[in-house]
This record gives structure tokens, C-alpha cells and sequence, in this order.
């Protein structure tokens, strides 16, 4: 038997839930939709404060254009899923399924149920949806239309509300601790993976449920945004991308900060040539993040930061977008690329990270969330952006 990390969300209450759950009826309406169809993961968090973990056995919200809203859910889950805030509050039914029931059409027969006024009959699935999940759900269901839920969800959770972003601050105060720690402890020597271990131990100890990531990538390999911390053993006279993040309250933390470590040796500190592209990558960072506010061009932003790298004479070097939209996930919208229609409304969280990348020698990148306030950002992340050298 598999062990189910089952809960709800913290701070969040029933209210709250039955808010959302009305906004994501609205959204029905609004998309011509006839059910939202929702599995674990981060959406049935956000609507249900359920937390329960992704398997074979069908976890599902049912929330139908018109009646009750289900959480159908494996008999074994019944009681976690009941204490859950919209459980607890009587706002959704929890109908458990034995081990030999068809969830699928349990399923069905919920939409049955509610289907109706008019609707076309789309059924609106999670992005994250396991395929055996939706293949299942098409025969139950046959003849049915399916898309996405991002449809009605993303409008509801693209715009955080200010108890989500307090989530968000803690989150990030948190994780600039751990990487202070992290960055004026030993690092010489010591393998890139034992580093990140010790990442995630702090993060949890200041904090964090879960450490989602640890990225130490020291010399060479930090001209790899997304290294895998590796058996490499750091030395003096090289610079560390730390990139680091995980839960704190259900919410992300994601933060990137670039170190060079002399060992002491004042003839191993930074090169003229680091010194020069992580002024750049400072300058890009500053000045997208003060081009933050209410109807700015999320596309813009991006080429606020590629220019200043452009003119630097490092534009082929900044291999990746400015940044991704954060809340309960790491990665959602809204993005800041060079295509992107969005432009941002007050309460868009996002991270702000310029990097360069010079194969074979080393990269830099620093990373902020910011939050795009009334009049202009709020840069939760507070370490220091300037170039820090360590002894390491």
C-alpha cells in the first residue's frame, strides 16, 4: 500500500473555498462548459484544500455547471478528503469507491447529474491529468467534448490574493536565510550534491514542508541553468550558482543567487570577465524589476532584461525567458517571454531572472519573486543582488 500524504492546505478556510468554488462555477458559465474535472494536484488544492498524493486509484473533483460538487476518492482516502476545509464545511460531497467500483463512471454519473441549461457538454480537465486518468474518463464518457480547466482556473488563480502573498514572503524570506547560510558556510571541497543536501535540510528548518529543489552548480557547470547537482568537488577560484526553492504554507519559494569562493586566496577572486557579466546580469534584473506595474507588457519586461545583456555584447548568451509566474506551483502563468499576451494586474507573482551563460567557462544568473503592486513591484526576495565573495 502506498503512503498518502493527505491534508489540507494551511491558513486557508472554509470560506475561502467556497469563494473559489463559486468563481470556478462563474468561470463554467462564462466558458460554456458543463463540469470541471479536477485530480490532485495543485487545482484541487486551490478550490478544496484537499492534499493527496498522485496514483493509479482516480482522486477527482467533479464541480458541474449546476448541483453539488464531488470529491470522488479512493474508500482508503474517504476520512482525510472529509477533513479537508470544503469537505469539512459540507461544501462538496466526498463519495468514496471500493477497490473493485468504476471510478470513471462514478464519474459520469456525477456530470449526469449536473449537466444541463444549455451547456455544449465540454468537460474541462487538469493540465496535470495523468493520461490513464483521461483515457479512462473518454471511455466513461464517450462522444464527449474534453479540454482544459486552465480555461476557468487560470483566471482565478493568476491574481493572488494578499493572504497568498504573505504565503509568498515567507516563503522567500525563508529561502534567502537558507541561501545566506548556505553561501558564509564551507563549500571548498565539498561535492556540489552534499551542498545541495544541505540546502534542503535548511530550507526545511526554516521553514519549508518540502525542499523541491537544490541546484549547485560550481564552475563550469553553472553555465548550465538547469545542472543537476553533481559529484564535482568545488574549489577556490570559481563562482556557485545556487538555485533553491520548495513549499512553505502550500506556497513556492524560487531564488538564484551567483558566488565566487576564493578559499581566502586573494589572487582567486573574480575575473575581469565575471565581474563584467554579473554587473550585467545585476543591471537586467534591476531594470526589468523597475519596469514592474499594472498594465505592463509581460513580453516587455522580457526585453527590458535582453537588452541590457544584448548591449552588453552577451545577447546569444541568455539562453532562456526572464521568468515564470509562481503560487502553488513553481511554474505557472503568467510568463515573462518574448511572445507572451499577457500584460501584468496588481497581484501577478513572478520571477524576475536574467542569466548568462558562457559554455565551458561558467554563468551567472539572479533571481527575485516580485510581485506586481499598485503602482509597481514588490520584490519579496531581500539577500543582496550584489556580487558576493566568499571564502568558502
Amino acid at each position: 500500500m502506498t503512503a498518502t500524504a493527505a491534508g489540507s492546505v494551511a491558513g486557508t478556510t472554509a470560506s475561502t473555498h467556497e469563494a473559489r468554488l463559486d468563481a470556478a462555477r462563474e468561470g463554467l458559465a462564462r466558458h460554456d462548459a458543463a463540469a470541471l474535472l479536477i485530480g490532485v494536484g495543485s487545482d484541487l488544492r486551490y478550490l478544496t484544500g484537499h492534499v493527496a498524493h498522485p496514483m493509479e486509484r482516480l482522486t477527482m473533483l467533479v464541480l458541474p455547471a449546476t448541483g453539488t460538487p464531488a470529491i470522488v476518492v479512493p474508500r482508503l482516502e474517504a476520512m482525510a478528503a472529509a477533513a479537508s476545509p470544503a469537505g469539512a464545511a459540507g461544501l462538496v460531497e466526498v463519495v468514496p469507491w471500493d477497490e473493485t467500483d468504476d471510478a470513471y463512471g462514478i464519474v459520469a454519473a456525477r456530470i449526469s447529474r449536473g449537466d444541463g441549461n444549455g451547456r455544449t457538454g465540454r468537460l474541462l480537465v487538469d493540465g496535470s491529468l495523468w493520461a490513464m486518468h483521461v483515457l479512462e474518463l473518454q471511455r466513461a464518457l464517450p462522444g464527449r467534448v474534453f479540454g482544459l480547466a486552465t480555461e476557468v482556473i487560470r483566471d482565478l488563480r493568476i491574481v493572488k490574493q494578499p493572504d497568498e502573498i504573505e504565503h509568498l514572503r515567507a516563503a522567500a524570506h525563508a529561502a534567502d536565510r537558507a541561501l545566506d547560510q548556505i553561501a558564509h558556510g564551507r563549500l571548498i571541497g565539498r561535492t556540489e550534491a552534499d551542498v545541495s543536501r544541505e540546502i534542503g535540510e535548511r530550507l526545511v528548518a526554516e521553514g519549508h514542508q518540502f525542499a523541491q529543489f537544490a541546484i549547485v552548480a560550481s564552475g563550469p557547470n553553472s553555465a548550465s541553468p538547469h545542472h543537476h547537482a553533481s559529484e564535482r568537488v568545488i574549489q577556490a577560484g570559481e563562482p556557485i550558482v545556487f538555485d533553491i526553492g520548495g513549499t512553505l504554507g502550500a506556497y513556492m519559494s524560487d531564488m538564484t543567487r551567483t558566488v565566487w569562493v576564493t578559499g581566502g586566496d586573494p589572487a582567486k577572486g573574480p575575473t575581469d570577465e565575471f565581474r563584467t557579466v554579473h554587473g550585467l546580469v545585476r543591471k537586467a534584473n534591476a531594470d526589468a524589476t523597475a519596469a514592474v506595474a499594472p498594465g505592463a507588457a509581460c513580453e516587455q519586461l522580457d526585453e527590458v532584461a535582453r537588452r541590457v545583456i544584448r548591449e552588453g555584447g552577451y545577447g546569444d548568451a541568455f539562453i532562456h525567458r526572464l521568468g515564470h509566474g509562481i503560487g502553488m506551483d513553481g511554474h505557472e502563468d503568467p510568463y515573462l517571454v518574448a511572445d507572451s499576451p499577457d500584460t501584468l494586474s496588481q497581484g501577478m507573482a513572478f520571477s524576475i531572472e536574467p542569466g548568462i551563460y558562457l559554455q565551458g567557462k561558467f554563468g551567472v544568473r539572479i533571481e527575485d519573486i516580485v510581485v506586481c503592486g499598485p503602482t509597481g513591484p514588490d520584490v519579496l526576495n531581500e539577500a543582496t543582488r550584489e556580487l558576493l565573495v566568499v571564502d568558502g
